[in-house]
């Protein structure tokens, strides 16, 4: 199964340094879309066809925690894997996002972080690319 997802950061240098990440992982990836805000985000998830959000909690016009909420609204959207790609250190803010059912990977991560965590919430692994 390839892994269509979504990258949400502000930070179009983050975004890059995710979806090279992605790139290097070996795992199945279909299309990879990319976002600015969690507004883009969403409008993102209502025109395409999402495997996997990854999204910073820090953003303009509309936070990672705010889109992560209104997602978990939407039934359709409710058991999506997120993760949570962040340099927040605030406790309280991240178990707001675990609340919502999202994974959290600290910012600067590695690449190995990242695949492990995809593996985790996703089920996927390189070995169906084999």
């Amino acid at each position: 199964m390839a892994l269509n997802t979504l990258v949400v950061d502000d930070s179009s240098v983050m975004r890059s340094i995710i979806i090279k990440t992605l790139k290097l992982s070996g795992l199945p990836l279909g299309d990879i879309w990319e976002a600015k805000n969690g507004e883009e985000g969403l409008r993102l998830l209502q025109d395409k066809w999402i495997d996997l959000a990854l999204v910073d909690i820090h953003m303009p016009v509309m936070d990672g925690e705010e889109m992560l909420t209104r997602l978990r609204e939407n039934d359709q959207y409710e058991n999506l894997p997120v993760i949570v790609v962040s340099s927040e250190s605030e406790p309280g803010k991240i178990e707001k996002m675990l609340k919502l059912g999202a994974t959290f990977i600290h910012k600067p991560f590695t690449p190995e972080i990242l695949k492990e965590v995809i593996v985790a919430v996703t089920g996927v692994s390189n070995e169906e690319t084999d």
